[in-house]
């Protein structure tokens, strides 16, 4: 156990007080001052120096059944967060070392040190390991390569392209062998990115007319992939334009997060039939088997430029709840990061 005197003996951290309907309100959270806990026996006391926030943090203020656990009122919200150990009481995890692990929402964590991954902030940035190289990029790793079963030639489109995860999508896709990759995305600046720095064919912002006409326009031979980040219209529009044995991967449906009432269901599901398409839903925790493989391949990209990525970040823990809603807003290229 380290010295920790030097340390304040309090950390702010964001609570839920109550449930959010529809968009979330700021009198729904709280920004507290806790008490900081010293580490016990195989725990770890973490400074944070970045945290996460993801679209998926919207699904766990409800109270509704999920595959994960929603968050608990009154009580700090929890989400993904790269920090330095500043106090150990467990063996292998030295203070000084910097650990990815999910006690974000907050300046201060104290947690099992099991609960700790060790990152290398001089093999990349440490923002990094919450974003390109963190758990979005091995959700556009697998969610592309496994659930949608992308093989070389394929045409690809990917709805929300300029997002964390999107971005990676249609990059991978390009590396290797997309016959063509497709982005949609929510401004025109936006819309430049995807084509002028990732690389995508052709690109549309989806606020410019019919989604569904606009995806024709760009994939006129149609599409093999759909990588569904975003649902209603896109979904739709999507299986317009699936080829025969076309494959949806649906990793969001950011559209229809707030909604108070049910979205309506894509009307051109029968074309399923005749293309013989497939769609299938996935989560990321069940593809941590691909990890090393994912960092081992995504790594060299990454540190060559031949793979590239963006962060906008907000400074400052007060500003926390504000960048989670400027990510459901669309606000965000590439990963939303708050830096501490």
């Amino acid at each position: 156990m380290s010295d920790t005197s030097a340390l304040p003996a309090t950390s702010r951290e964001w609570h839920l007080l109550s449930r959010p309907v529809g968009w979330p309100k700021s009198e729904d959270f709280a920004l507290v001052e806790a008490e900081i806990r010293q580490p016990a026996a195989g725990e770890v006391l973490v400074r944070n120096k970045f945290l996460s926030v993801d679209p998926y943090m919207r699904g766990r203020m409800s109270a509704a059944k999920s595959y994960v656990a929603p968050f608990e009122l009154g009580k700090a919200m929890q989400g993904g967060a790269v920090g330095e150990v500043v106090a150990s009481a467990a063996d292998g995890v030295a203070v000084g070392d910097h650990v990815l692990h999910f006690g974000g929402w907050r300046e201060y964590a104290t947690f099992d040190a099991k609960q700790a991954v060790k990152v290398d902030p001089d093999a990349a940035p440490l923002s990094t390991y919450l974003g390109v190289l963190g758990m979005t990029g091995l959700t556009a790793y697998a969610g592309l390569l496994r659930t949608a079963s992308f093989k070389e030639g394929d045409s690809v489109f990917v709805s929300g392209a300029a997002g964390a995860v999107g971005s990676q999508v249609g990059q991978i896709a390009k590396l290797k062998g997309a016959s063509r990759v497709i982005g949609s995305a929510g401004s025109d600046d936006k819309v430049k990115l995807l084509v002028e720095e990732y690389g995508f064919d052709a690109a549309f912002n989806y606020k410019n007319g019919s989604v569904a006409e606009q995806l024709r326009e760009a994939a006129p031979d149609g599409v093999d992939v759909y990588f569904d980040n975003v649902g209603g219209d896109h979904l739709e529009a999507a299986i317009g334009q699936l080829n025969r044995d076309g494959r949806i991967a649906v990793c969001g449906m950011i559209s229809v997060y707030n909604n108070t009432e049910p979205a309506p269901g894509p009307k051109n599901l029968a074309r399923l039939i005749q293309t013989r398409g497939r769609i299938q839903g996935f989560l990321v925790g069940d593809h941590y088997d691909l990890q090393s493989q994912f960092v081992q391949e995504v790594g060299p990209w990454v540190a060559s430029g031949a793979l590239k990525y963006r962060e906008t970040v907000v400074e400052g823990i007060e500003n926390n709840l504000e960048a989670f809603l400027g990510v459901l807003r669309g606000d965000n290229t590439g990963k939303m990061i708050v830096k501490l």
